[in-house]
């Protein structure tokens, strides 16, 4: 999940089916967002994902383009990866939520590189409130490029 140009999915460790229903709403919830000047639902390069593609006036002209990919499983498993081109290399931060041999079920590969194994996490319940959360990380991240 490091690319547009990979074409493998996340598999949920158990084997649960993508929740296509979930992705749905959130792509209604996203589609009237401003920050996003596209999302694309289940997109050739990752058909069982949502990639959210970020506004270019977000970010500084070093950052060449942003999106969020986003594959929920139906037993509430998840992996949301944030992704920015810049123009002299990549920024790759994923939260996740499934069973694993290395981490917590709830965890997160940090940036700049989401390294595996990444660290332990505490997510929310509801997925409006991690979809929320990870939201408002990103904005933070966005905000920081023009605080001095």
């Amino acid at each position: 999940m490091t690319g547009e140009d990979e074409a493998t999915a996340p598999d949920s460790v158990d084997g649960a089916p993508i929740d296509f229903d979930r992705l749905e709403l959130i792509e209604k919830r996203l589609s009237t967002d401003e920050r996003f000047a596209r999302i694309d639902k289940r997109p050739d390069f990752a058909p069982d994902r949502l990639v959210c593609r970020y506004e270019q006036r977000f970010y500084p002209n070093s950052v060449r383009a942003a999106r969020l990919e986003i594959v929920w499983f139906e037993n509430g498993d998840f992996s949301l990866h944030y992704h920015e081109d810049h123009t002299d290399g990549t920024f790759d931060h994923r939260w996740d939520r499934h069973p694993s041999d290395h981490k917590a079920r709830d965890h997160v590969h940090p940036g700049p590189n989401a390294p595996t194994p990444g660290d332990d996490a505490s997510h929310p319940v509801d997925w409006r409130d991690v979809l929320s959360r990870i939201l408002e990380e990103i904005e933070d991240r966005q905000r920081a490029f023009w605080e001095g």
